[in-house]
């Protein structure tokens, strides 16, 4: 376990393992009314891969959906990895500092992207690394809700001002993510003598939680994330990325480049994914949804699910549009119910 952990551990943390993930959890799940009065969790769930050297944007460049030649200090990104057909390998969330550029993405997956983005370095000054477990970024806590903003800023001061905007100080780095329940949302790297200070205080204020109440704000921030389950089974387009700001369509090539702008402008099937709730709380990425309208083949894939507290779990589900006004239900027409909710962005229809 890292120091972080293991002072989790010593402060009476109720710890299981996520046999999927292999990280750490821990804490009751928290339902959307306490995550929209305020919360912190601890995420453990995540990794970080930094990418460093002379040529670290150029190359990133050339691998991702979105701008990273301009990405400045002091801004985030969504960014997807495709392969040559245009299929998503991994999202991330990317940020740089003075030193490097940084990716996080699931830790499940931290490494083989890695390993792969790190075939195609080539003669390129860049050079990938596992930050993971640097001291600066040993932990990671996500904060959010009503009562979300003042409690950080009690403890790191100047906070970003706007969705994807960054701060770093003594304190560590600070990313504003898309805001869900009509409130900030913030990810705080820090290290773990930092995290342990601020821990007693923040959890005082706010509902304590894990990697379930991080993942089901990002849910209803309407953010997807790739996952094992589901990669190489969606186009940018498909989970909503482009319109999270994660797909630049006038920068050069990447892996699937061509597919991706076609998919954008001359595309047929109208697909995007929405929220919902389902009446299961096991719900997993990578499990299909049928409508009753057509029982035999399904009308949609679930992107991200977590627990809700209230017994089923809220969820992002890739769908034919179409299909939002049917009655639609979890691995057979016969499965458990699906309800959809509001986004809190509007979806674009999109021939894809």
């Amino acid at each position: 376990m890292s120091n972080w952990t293991e002072y989790l551990a010593s402060h009476g943390a109720r710890f299981h393992i996520d046999e999927a993930t292999q990280v750490e959890d821990f804490g009751r799940a928290l339902g959307a009314a306490e995550l929209a009065d305020g919360f912190v969790a601890s995420v453990t769930d995540l990794g970080l891969i930094s990418v460093a050297g002379l040529d670290a944007a150029s190359f990133l460049h050339n691998q991702l959906t979105n701008d990273v030649e301009h990405l400045a200090p002091g801004e985030a990104r969504l960014a997807g990895y495709c392969t040559p057909k245009g299929r998503l390998l991994g999202s991330f969330l990317m940020w740089r500092d003075a030193e490097a550029i940084y990716l996080q993405l699931p830790r499940a997956l931290q490494a083989p992207l890695q390993k792969r983005l790190s075939m195609y370095v080539l003669r390129a000054k860049a050079k990938l690394a596992d930050a993971t477990q640097d001291p600066a970024n040993e932990a990671v806590i996500g904060i959010g809700g009503g009562k979300g903003e003042a409690a950080l800023r009690e403890q790191f001061g100047t906070l970003p001002v706007a969705p994807y905007a960054t701060v770093a100080g003594d304190a560590g780095t600070v990313i504003r993510v898309a805001d869900a329940f009509g409130a900030p949302r913030y990810l705080w790297l820090a290290s773990a003598e930092r995290a342990s200070a601020a821990l007693p205080a923040l959890k005082e204020a706010l509902a304590l939680g894990g990697n379930q109440a991080w993942n089901l704000a990002s849910i209803h921030a309407g953010v997807p994330q790739v996952t094992a389950s589901t990669q190489e089974q969606f186009v940018p387009q498909m989970i909503n990325l482009e319109l999270l700001g994660g797909v630049n369509f006038k920068k050069g090539c990447y892996p699937g480049q061509e597919i991706v702008a076609r998919s954008q402008y001359l595309g047929k099937l109208k697909r995007r994914t929405a929220l919902a709730t389902i009446d299961n709380a096991a719900a997993q990425a990578g499990q299909e949804v049928f409508s009753t309208a057509d029982p035999d083949q399904p009308c949609g894939m679930v992107v991200n699910a977590a627990a809700n507290g209230a017994g089923g779990a809220d969820a992002l589900i890739e769908m034919k549009l179409a299909a939002l006004e049917e009655d639609v239900h979890l691995g057979a027409a016969s499965g458990a119910k699906v309800r959809f909710l509001p986004m809190p962005y509007p979806l674009d229809a999109l021939d894809l």
